[in-house]
């Protein structure tokens, strides 16, 4: 089969569009690289990441969407203008992989879901947990009922950033919560579903005089319980403290680390814990290690089978909307 012809549009600060490019050019069995696009003020804010770009041909964005052999794009721009360049692509009856979550304005986003189930096209958003096979395989586990009754999930994410990082955050409500806990809203709304309730507690640390919502906490009241969602951009070790924890009347299950990077470019591993009472009642204990993997491998290969019709997209439109959604009342929008 031949590969999809597709261009990238865009560049984002503090994401991963290099690392979608770059796992691109790895697989020209599934892809060939049109060219790109830089928008927006990209030119000067991601001057170190034109790098990526060496070798493919820059075009216009009206090169792109005007072009019908272009099949696909990637639109990787900062948060705040996702939606606007995504809603393009739609109209030029592109499939799309998006950077997540798309930008803050609801009727912009709810236009560009109905948009999208008109053409018919794919549309595929890069939250980043959703290909771990850790975590994958433990909400395969939750919808099928092996833990029980689901009473609690903890999703902490949390990293050290530079100030010009957090002072970046002024540019969406929620801060810190918009730009990582979307990935948590998904792990966790994937597992219980819609809250009765939701409780945003984001804040600001003021460590270096910075007023942005840095730290980010977030509680999802269920019928049967509390879950917690937090990350934070000044904690010390933060990396390696990322976990998911589920707590269901049959199991507990840890995963910690999330991802732990290896020496091999863009692999990383990760670890999980797994509690459970054998038949007798007593408490027994697994641990399993997992890797090493790419995280942008599996995503671009299953985008490349959803557009040659060979997968169908699990995370449905509907979803999408129903989880940007949550994001909003979890920023306190």
């Amino acid at each position: 089969m031949k590969p999809i012809r597709i261009a990238h549009i865009g560049l984002n600060r503090y994401s991963h569009s290099h690392e979608v490019f770059y796992t691109m050019t790895q697989h020209p069995e599934l892809y060939e690289i049109v060219g790109y696009a830089v928008v927006e003020d990209e030119r000067e804010t991601c001057a170190d990441k034109l790098k990526h770009f060496e070798g493919y041909p820059e075009l216009t964005l009206k090169e792109i969407l005007n072009d019908p052999t272009i099949e696909a794009v990637t639109v990787e721009t900062d948060e705040i203008h996702l939606t606007k360049y995504a809603q393009m692509a739609v109209d030029a009856g592109k499939h799309i992989h998006m950077e997540k979550p798309g930008s803050q304005n609801l009727a912009d986003f709810e236009r560009l879901i109905e948009s999208a189930k008109a053409g018919g096209k794919t549309f595929h958003i890069g939250y980043m947990y959703r290909y771990n096979p850790l975590i994958s395989r433990a909400i395969e586990r939750a919808k099928n009922g092996e833990f029980g009754t689901i009473y609690s999930v903890e999703a902490h994410m949390s990293r050290l950033d530079k100030k010009t990082t957090r002072e970046w955050f002024e540019s969406f409500k929620g801060g810190m919560m918009f730009y990582l806990g979307c990935h948590l809203v998904d792990l966790v709304l994937q597992i219980q579903g819609m809250p009765t309730n939701v409780i945003p507690l984001n804040t600001a640390t003021g460590l270096d005089g910075v007023d942005t919502e840095d730290l980010g906490f977030a509680v999802l009241q269920y019928p049967h319980g509390v879950s917690v969602i937090r990350m934070g951009g000044t904690e010390v070790g933060g990396f390696a403290r990322r976990q998911l924890v589920i707590c269901g009347s049959k199991r507990t299950l840890e995963i910690k680390p999330l991802e732990r990077g290896t020496e091999e470019k863009y692999m990383l591993t990760a670890a999980q814990t797994e509690r459970y009472l054998d038949g007798d009642g007593h408490t027994q204990k697994a641990v399993t290690d997992v890797g090493p993997f790419q995280r942008y491998e599996a995503m671009m290969y299953a985008f490349a089978q959803m557009v040659r019709g060979e997968k169908t997209n699990p995370y449905t439109l509907d979803y999408e909307l129903q989880l940007y959604k949550l994001i909003l009342a979890c920023c306190g929008m």
